[in-house]
């Protein structure tokens, strides 16, 4: 389908790409082998972004994030929403496509969230439709992302890790370990997040993520963690990076910084480090 092989994602550290930092990282990548970008920054046409993007594309393997499918949601997916996202992949074929296992529309609303979903079989079949119709238009894979959680639904009768694994299953999409988002998850729902790993069916997973989280407390004063993207990535998370990697090997690890993002010198140093614990099983 497409006239060159994109260039693979290497089992090593990327970051997420900030056009703030573009003279840096093409003059000093450091340890960064990879650049994820947000698909629906780059729908336009043309324009300075879309020309450093394809600059970029010549250095680096590319993977595509998308935030706006709403895969979870109960309407059909957005056709054109859809098609402009086709349009991005043809033209750059990136090495990898990421979507989230959660909704974000209602009606012809967007909502600015990505929210949760009750694990039923009547989900499992509207997510496995949507991602089959995903991967149809695409002509390629994509991987779908574990969320992070706030509440539990006493409706759902699967577990994340089961019906993750049922979707992949199904469909033949891969996954995306969040491994903030099992950190923040476990913590708030209050179950072991090692015990969810060694539940999950991480023989599917193509990527890693790693992210930072906010510390708040709820209304009873309990624990309450919030999935910001502003922040370095907490030991925890990476003391439980290390028990994914022990079950995965090395896989490509990403590291997400969205908001209050840092001066270049302070992502190179979150990728340094999750190249290290990558380089530890090399």
């Amino acid at each position: 389908m497409f006239d060159n092989p994109p260039r693979p994602l290497p089992f090593a550290a990327g970051v997420g790409y900030k056009p703030q930092h573009y003279a840096q990282i093409l003059s000093d990548a450091g340890p960064v082998r990879w650049l994820e970008i947000h698909a629906e920054n780059y729908m336009g046409a043309g324009g300075r972004p879309l020309a450093q993007l394809r600059h970029l594309s010549e250095r680096f393997a590319i993977s595509v994030h998308g935030v706006g499918l709403s895969i979870g949601g109960e309407a059909p997916l957005d056709a054109n929403h859809l098609a402009r996202l086709k349009h991005l992949m043809d033209w750059l074929n990136p090495a990898s496509f990421s979507e989230h296992l959660a909704w974000s529309t209602h009606d012809s609303h967007f909502l600015n969230d990505l929210l949760p979903l009750p694990y039923t079989d009547a989900t499992l079949a509207r997510i496995c439709a949507h991602i089959d119709q995903v991967q149809t238009t695409l002509g390629r894979q994509m991987l779908l992302e574990n969320p992070s959680s706030y509440l539990a639904f006493a409706e759902s009768t699967w577990s994340e890790p089961d019906f993750l694994r049922e979707v992949a299953r199904r469909t033949g999409c891969g996954l995306l370990l969040d491994v903030n988002n099992v950190f923040v998850s476990a913590t708030n729902l209050g179950f072991d997040p090692r015990s969810y790993v060694d539940a999950f069916p991480t023989e599917c997973v193509g990527e890693i993520h790693l992210g930072g989280h906010d510390e708040d407390h709820d209304d009873h004063g309990a624990p309450l963690l919030i999935d910001s993207h502003g922040r370095e990535v907490a030991d925890p998370v990476w003391a439980l990076l290390a028990h994914v990697l022990a079950q995965t090997g090395p896989k490509p690890t990403l590291i997400e910084w969205d908001t209050d993002v840092p001066e270049w010198p302070v992502l190179q140093a979150e990728a340094a480090r999750a190249d290290a614990a990558l380089q530890v099983l090399a």
